[in-house]
């Protein structure tokens, strides 16, 4: 793992270390678990929010001595992946569970590691989620689970002080108090679950429940939240609002831009992601709109001639008639950039199988036009491709 010096990760990399090798040399030894937990003895639910174990692949990310994944293997018949990027920690779990079949201990970095495995059909994590920037693991997290995929972890939601989450993506200083006296300096990723959900949505990954775990000791305000999310097979969408489109404002444009880097695709300050695109002006072309809205909202420049148009998309939103014509737009100079003034920004450059959750209606009905195997659902459309 390469880490910037005095930053999160090499915070937390020297934390860790030192944490397992105060368990070390104190020859700390857990109980074995009787029954699977989160974070908080007896409290919460189990193991059973994981579904079905038998037969499938499953991560431990951010294992430590690796009794969650020792308790899932020997329980359930798991076989475990358990990953771990320090080497104290590391140790600690080969000593108890290194002859255990079925357990596979990994020391590594847990974004390296997610970049080169098979893709797991089960991925959890006990506490370890928050140690690591969030635009770093969740991209890596969203490749490395199948679609249909089960990711569960637990996230710091208030401190034993008190101090809740951040709506703004930044690490804070924690404290981790080691057995028999002493603490160890970290920095965490302590977010509000509304902040969770927006980033799990932006890398293709659906919330399906959130669960309120807080601590049992009276006087103890820590609390935690259990994410449970999925990969869906098929991505969903949505309207912006629940008001129909104004009638003059009923025809537009989306512009389909994919290369190597992979599709373009903006978010609207209603939360959906969207492809550049808008309202045809009076006088002009398809084509010339496409141009005109791709500069406006992305500043990227192309010629009506870089313009293909792949055929018009109607629907019915509470009577009114909504006319989209779906563009690939073949060649453009420049890189994406929020616009002032403009609804839609923070564009970015997504793989067409991570998708992110919540595409806009029209969006997703004229990807679909352009790509009919993409597993994005949608209110129908009639479709009518143009010649050519």
């Amino acid at each position: 793992m390469t880490t910037r010096p005095g930053g999160p990760d090499a915070v937390n990399t020297e934390a860790w270390h030192a944490y397992g090798d105060h368990h070390l040399r104190r020859g700390t030894v857990l109980p074995e678990l009787e029954r699977f937990d989160w974070g908080h003895r007896d409290t919460g639910p189990g193991a059973e929010i994981l579904g079905e174990l038998a037969g499938r692949r499953v991560l431990d990310l951010g294992c430590g001595p690796a009794r969650h994944a020792a308790h899932l293997v020997r329980a359930y018949g798991a076989s475990v992946d358990a990953v771990d990027s320090s080497p104290t920690q590391h140790e600690r779990a080969l000593a108890r569970y290194g002859s255990l079949p079925g357990l596979r201990l990994i020391r590594a970095d847990a974004v390296e590691h997610l970049g080169t495995a098979q893709p797991y059909d089960v991925v959890y994590s006990v506490n370890a989620v928050p140690y690591i920037d969030p635009r770093r693991l969740l991209p890596a997290l969203a490749a490395a689970l199948r679609p249909g995929g089960t990711l569960c972890f637990t996230v710091l939601h208030t401190n034993s002080l008190g101090e809740g989450p951040s709506s703004v993506v930044e690490s804070r200083p924690e404290i981790l108090r080691l057995a028999g006296g002493g603490e160890v300096a970290v920095r965490m990723w302590v977010l509000t679950p509304g902040l969770w959900t927006d980033l799990l949505g932006e890398h293709g990954l659906r919330v399906e429940g959130i669960d309120v775990l807080d601590a049992p000791e009276e006087g103890n305000h820590a609390s935690y939240r259990i994410f449970r999310a999925t990969r869906p097979v098929r991505v969903s969408s949505r309207p912006r609002g629940s008001r129909p489109p104004v009638p003059h404002a009923a025809i537009g444009v989306g512009a389909i831009l994919y290369g190597p880097r992979g599709l373009l695709l903006g978010r609207h300050r209603r939360g959906t992601w969207e492809l550049p695109g808008g309202t045809v002006e009076p006088g002009e072309s398809l084509a010339e709109t496409v141009v005109r809205e791709l500069r406006e909202e992305t500043g990227i420049e192309a010629r009506p001639t870089d313009v293909r148009l792949l055929g018009t998309l109607l629907d019915d939103v509470e009577g009114v008639v909504r006319m989209t014509v779906a563009a690939r737009v073949t060649a453009w100079r420049g890189e994406p950039s929020d616009q002032p003034d403009e609804r839609v920004g923070d564009w970015r450059w997504f793989a067409l199988d991570r998708l992110p959750e919540n595409m806009f209606v029209c969006s997703a009905q004229g990807l679909t036009a352009w790509r009919p195997d993409l597993p994005i659902d949608h209110t129908p459309a009639h479709f009518t491709p143009y010649a050519g």
